[in-house]
């Protein structure tokens, strides 16, 4: 088997995993979308909808220096926020934190794919529950999904204590809507894509599959079930953050 195999070719939208994923997709793709339901590509919704340039970075310490260097104000972990830094991985927390200019936003899933596929100089987009519909739009519009221009949309899991992907609901099911809107790209769909699309036709109820998956379960246990209420809102955004040169903000419709 060669290694040609897993771009997935011969299709205009493709699926993939985490951040290998996104590295294997990224090598032919001509845009990456990020999928972090619970919570990145979420919070990224909301704040660049609040006006706000978002810069991703990996999880750790070097967030607060890196936006010291760039002027912006660094996001901090769900539990670290306080009134004089209210800004934190949290979406229902930036809906009402002052917007500022520039937000440095890590996490250790979608914001480090994000960051990591910035580095290809491909376009990468921020995708949700509440924008599936309007990313795939855009997509379509800016002539993505042939074969010659192919769409990578990457899920980007959660992670087990030993640090490897833990695949889950909220990703697959957000990635599966933007694929919704991308299935009648002349480029035709992966068999991956196609399958991933299959759990959506399967799931009569999304926002009650999130809530009750295990990453909704634990942030409603661990006192943030507005964020997932606020994830859970499908298809009521138009706003696309595309990620070009270290910062996303909102691509014109």
């Amino acid at each position: 088997m060669t290694a040609t195999v897993y771009v997935q070719p011969g299709s205009g939208a493709r699926f993939d995993w985490g951040l290998a994923g996104a590295a294997e997709l990224g090598r032919v793709c001509a845009v990456l979308v990020v999928v972090d339901v619970l919570s990145f590509t979420t919070a990224v919704e909301v704040a660049v909808a609040r006006g706000m340039r978002v810069h991703p970075f990996p999880w750790g310490e070097q967030a607060a220096e890196y936006a010291r260097r760039v002027g912006a104000v660094a996001a901090v972990g769900r539990r670290q926020a306080t009134p004089d830094q209210p800004w934190s991985l949290s979406p229902a927390a930036l809906r009402t934190a002052p917007a500022v200019a520039d937000l440095v936003l890590p996490s250790p899933n979608g914001s480090a794919i994000s960051a990591a596929a910035s580095a290809t100089g491909l376009p990468v987009v921020a995708a949700c529950l509440r924008n599936a519909r309007a990313v795939g739009r855009w997509l379509t519009d800016q002539g993505y999904g042939s074969i010659d221009a192919p769409v990578g949309v990457v899920a980007s899991g959660e992670r087990w204590p030993d640090g490897s992907l833990r695949p889950c609901v909220e990703d697959q099911l957000g990635a599966a809507c933007v694929l919704d809107a991308l299935s009648g790209v002349p480029g035709g769909l992966s068999v991956e894509a196609a399958m991933t699309l299959a759990a959506l036709a399967a799931t009569p109820d999304v926002p009650a599959a999130v809530r009750g998956c295990v990453s909704g379960r634990e942030l409603v246990e661990g006192g943030f079930g507005g964020d997932v209420e606020v994830a859970v809102q499908v298809g009521v955004s138009g706003v696309v953050p595309v990620l070009r040169q270290g910062v996303f903000s909102a691509a014109r419709l």
